[in-house]
């Protein structure tokens, strides 16, 4: 590995270790009584100002449940994604892309309901833009003031600065696709013309 290339693979560190503490909703006090590390380190890591080394990166790794490789981006030409889902809010996460920088793929499971909702959803906002696609089941997303359900085959895509929230609007899980990016970026959509 060639000096440019080792300087790419450090650089790339520290916004996969804040996409990955931000995937699964930890703050950097958290990620540091799991893993020991003070957080001005691990802010420092984060953002590129600290060189991470190997005593520093296994914690990490153990932590978010990733291999080492992951957190390093090393190639080996085996273009399979290996998910590990999670679990945030009751809610079933499956990565679906390997590398963290730019648009985030995920499958997303919600189980049946427990009993009947009571009143609106708690709605959040932040920076970002989100597109969702339904696989099976039906998903109620609350958007701003608009109550949303979707069935299979049915998207959605918005600006998360909205304040927004999803639930089970149906009587068995609701599986969906979300693609997100976390600084706005959008799905581009291209199709070539077939000649006839």
């Amino acid at each position: 590995m060639g000096d440019d290339d080792l300087a790419h693979v450090l650089t790339a560190v520290g916004p996969r270790l804040r996409a990955l503490r931000h995937a699964r909703g930890a703050t950097l006090t958290q990620l540091s009584a799991t893993t020991g590390i003070s957080t001005s380190t691990l802010s420092r890591l984060e953002s590129g100002r600290r060189e991470p080394t190997l005593k520093l990166l296994l914690p990490l790794a153990k932590a978010h449940g990733v291999p080492l490789d992951e957190l390093v981006g090393s190639r080996t030409g085996d273009p399979r994604v290996h998910p590990r889902p999670f679990t945030r809010h009751g809610q079933t996460w499956i990565p679906l892309t390997r590398h963290l920088g730019g648009l985030h793929a995920y499958k997303q499971i919600l189980p049946a309901p427990d009993g009947p909702r009571q009143g609106r959803l708690e709605q959040g906002a932040h920076e970002g833009y989100e597109w969702l696609y339904v696989l099976s089941g039906r998903l109620l997303l609350a958007l701003g003031e608009h109550d949303l359900v979707l069935t299979a085959g049915e998207a959605a895509a918005f600006d998360t600065r909205v304040p927004h929230a999803v639930a089970n609007a149906g009587d068995r899980p609701v599986e969906w696709l979300a693609l997100y990016g976390p600084q706005g970026e959008r799905l581009h959509v291209r199709a070539r013309s077939t000649a006839t």
